[in-house]
């Protein structure tokens, strides 16, 4: 790395810049301290961003192996120290070391000494969670009603047309007061309306033919093959519980285990997306306070981008945008800045950018691409800088306590204080067991829904068919399938679904009865569509 040396030309000018750039009135994180080349540390010129500014949402990123996940680690444990909550994604398993005191070692001790700092082992008060119960954790779920169809539409990969037919699908469920609470609902749903007995009510809905009710059906049975249907259904997580201290006055940092996440990549990363727009949506609006409420670190962000609609790049865009004035900061991680869109990349006001790699013609672009993105620097090839950076060090720029960006700093980062690498499987174990949060979430529910609404629907129906007195008809009818053998979704072809003399179908009698208006006013209390069109019961 010597070869970069030659980048900073005047040490001690870089020096007075950054002592002056990162000199801050308020509180703030202590990154690490500047390096002017590869092998001269300036323990004189730290580096730090204001807590006031963590709600200006920032970009961790890197190639893989140059420390992320420990940049990461170290920012969770100071918010922690200062009272904000902080939620992650865990997708490796290292940070639930954070609940355990890290070890001193002498490459520790070699770090904290080039840096003047000190460093104290320190554990930290952590909350496990997994998506659905599949790993340890509490188990995390959303409802398919809060989770709203532009998220759903990003999971099942549909096109334009089909994430606009499944809104529309939301929009019958909604007002025909049918609860969504799980797959099986919306499943249930799909086939009722492609069935004989819920034609009439698919063509009512105006802009959903039955082929593409079909792909979405085809859809969302693959996702379920996947496992996917343990993540959905109630009880429903309240994100309002990601915003605890503890009693000493630290902020509470909640984990989210990914497990298998190369087999549902786009399921991870936008149930996290569903997490933010939730948020946005229950939490009041604090302007600029003297620090975040919340950080939200969402890694392996890529994977929130890949095979994106327009649509859903324009909402994730305008809730980072938006959710800023309600506390809570964000910060993607991921490999290359490229990797996150410039609506949202324009937004983010801290950058911490690990090494990069050039060794393809792909990689060289994303990498001049990156340097663009900078603001003015001292060095004279921040390119070189940044496919030079050692393990642990970081290319830095902050967003100041005024708003602007404050000077490029080579920067050599702190070491955590808590342990840097997996817990203890019976600690982790140990801890779900004992949370609070295991009692309120720990045990999946299977109220009345979609799919037995629907059913007891149609078996009212069959009854009253049935009842009617039988009148002449010039052939002989085929007999009714008993009420017994009728089963959402099997489609009942033997059943008429047209209604009585006056014309009314199944549905517009059900629907003109006090007990269904009564249902259908109480889901329009409780169903408000926010960002994502995402609504909770």
């Amino acid at each position: 790395m010597s070869s970069s040396d030659s980048d900073a030309p005047d040490p001690q000018a870089l020096v007075t810049q950054v002592q002056e750039g990162y000199a801050f009135d308020g509180p703030a994180l202590e990154l690490g301290a500047l390096m002017s080349t590869a092998d001269h540390v300036h323990p004189e010129a730290p580096v730090r961003i204001p807590l006031g500014m963590l709600n200006r949402h920032g970009l961790v990123a890197g190639a893989t192996g140059t420390g992320k996940t420990k940049t990461l680690q170290l920012l969770a444990e100071q918010l922690s120290d200062a009272g904000v909550p902080v939620f992650a994604a865990d997708v490796k398993g290292d940070l639930s070391g954070l609940l355990a005191a890290g070890e001193p070692s002498a490459r520790v001790d070699s770090r904290m000494t080039a840096l003047g700092q000190e460093w104290a082992p320190t554990g930290y008060p952590v909350e496990l969670y997994a998506l659905g119960g599949e790993g340890t954790g509490v188990p995390l779920r959303a409802s398919i009603s809060s989770f709203g169809p532009l998220l759903l539409s990003k999971v099942l990969g549909l096109n334009k047309t089909q994430e606009s037919s499944l809104g529309l699908v939301f929009h019958y469920a909604d007002k025909a007061g049918l609860p969504l609470l799980d797959l099986s609902d919306l499943q249930a749903l799909l086939r009722y309306l492609t069935s004989d007995e819920g034609k009439a009510e698919l063509k009512g809905i105006g802009g959903v033919s039955t082929a593409t009710a079909g792909v979405i059906l085809r859809s969302l049975v693959t996702l379920e093959t996947q496992g996917a249907d343990r993540f959905f259904g109630e009880p429903e997580f309240e994100p309002s519980d990601l915003m605890t201290t503890t009693e000493d006055g630290r902020g509470l940092i909640s984990l989210l285990e990914l497990p298998r996440l190369q087999d549902r990549p786009a399921l991870f990363s936008t149930f996290l997306m569903w997490l933010l727009a939730d948020l946005f949506h229950s939490l009041p609006e604090v302007g600029d306070p003297e620090k975040p409420s919340l950080v939200f670190f969402f890694d392996e962000a890529h994977l929130l981008f890949d095979d994106a609609s327009d649509a859903f790049l324009d909402q994730v865009a305008q809730t980072v945008r938006l959710i800023r004035s309600k506390g809570v900061g964000i910060f993607f991680v991921t490999q290359s800045p490229t990797d996150v869109p410039d609506e949202v990349l324009a937004q983010l006001g801290s950058r911490v950018q690990h090494a990069l790699r050039a060794h393809t013609p792909k990689d060289a672009k994303a990498l001049k691409a990156a340097v663009s993105t900078y603001p003015h620097s001292e060095y004279d090839d921040l390119g070189r800088v940044l496919t030079s950076l050692g393990v642990g060090e970081a290319v830095v720029t902050v967003m100041d306590e005024r708003g602007a960006p404050t000077p490029v700093a080579w920067t050599m980062l702190r070491a955590p204080q808590s342990r840097m690498a997996p817990a203890d499987p019976e600690a982790m174990t140990a801890l779900v067991a004992a949370s609070p949060r295991q009692a309120t979430y720990g045990t999946a529910i299977d109220r009345e829904s979609a799919r037995e609404k629907l059913a007891a629907r149609l078996e009212q129906a069959a009854e009253k068919e049935e009842a009617q007195p039988a009148s002449p008809a010039p052939t002989q009818q085929p007999e009714p399938v008993p009420p017994s053998q009728r089963k959402i979704p099997v489609p009942r072809t033997t059943v008429p679904s047209g209604g009585d003399d006056s014309g009314e179908s199944t549905l517009d009698r059900v629907v003109s009865s006090p007990v269904f208006k009564d249902a259908v006013r109480t889901a329009a209390r409780e169903i408000v569509r926010g960002m994502f069109r995402t609504g909770r019961r």
